[in-house]
């Protein structure tokens, strides 16, 4: 489904009455520094990767209120440290990231996990690193696997325990 289509969304969590875990990893990654950026640009990744995670859980609380829910946001490394030519992709990260503290902050019923995991092997990767003009190397990524691994640990957490945040990256031992 379209998560920028509000009607689409509304219609699609009708009915849901309890939502024990929503796992928020939809995303989009556009470039370009300030200067050579635009607006809509900015916009764009605001509505994706904050706009579209803040209506879907406004719908969904109720639900998750019933279930004393986790909600959990895959973020991104660029949601706690912005680099040069990523801002608008930061931004949107950085708001994401504030989203989920004040969710966390409201909603004492619920367990919020931020997720930042670096870079990943995957299709949205690929064009990033065309995009950067470089080869790609899945081996300098991390498995989408191993996300889905910390976010399952993230959910499977003892309830006296709220896993707020969790930061991933790319790892390769020496002489590996």
């Amino acid at each position: 489904m379209d998560l920028l289509d509000h009607d689409a969304l509304t219609a699609a969590t009708t009915g849901i009455d309890r939502l024990d875990v929503l796992v928020h990893n939809a995303g989009a990654a556009e470039l370009g520094t300030v200067a050579d950026s635009d607006v809509e640009q900015w916009r764009h990744m605001m509505d994706a990767n904050l706009l579209s995670v803040v209506a879907l859980t406004q719908l969904l609380i109720p639900a998750l209120r019933a279930a004393n829910g986790h909600v959990v946001l895959i973020n991104s490394g660029a949601g706690i440290r912005a680099n040069p030519g990523w801002g608008a992709y930061a931004a949107s990260k950085f708001a994401l990231r504030a989203f989920g503290d004040v969710l966390r902050l409201e909603e004492p019923a619920l367990r919020v996990t931020s997720v930042h995991p670096g870079r990943i092997d995957t299709d949205m990767q690929r064009a990033i690193v065309q995009t950067e003009g470089d080869d790609y190397d899945p081996s300098r990524f991390l498995k989408a696997s191993t996300v889905a691994r910390a976010v399952r640990n993230a959910v499977e957490t003892p309830s006296d325990a709220h896993p707020a945040e969790i930061i991933l990256r790319p790892w390769s031992p020496p002489g590996s």
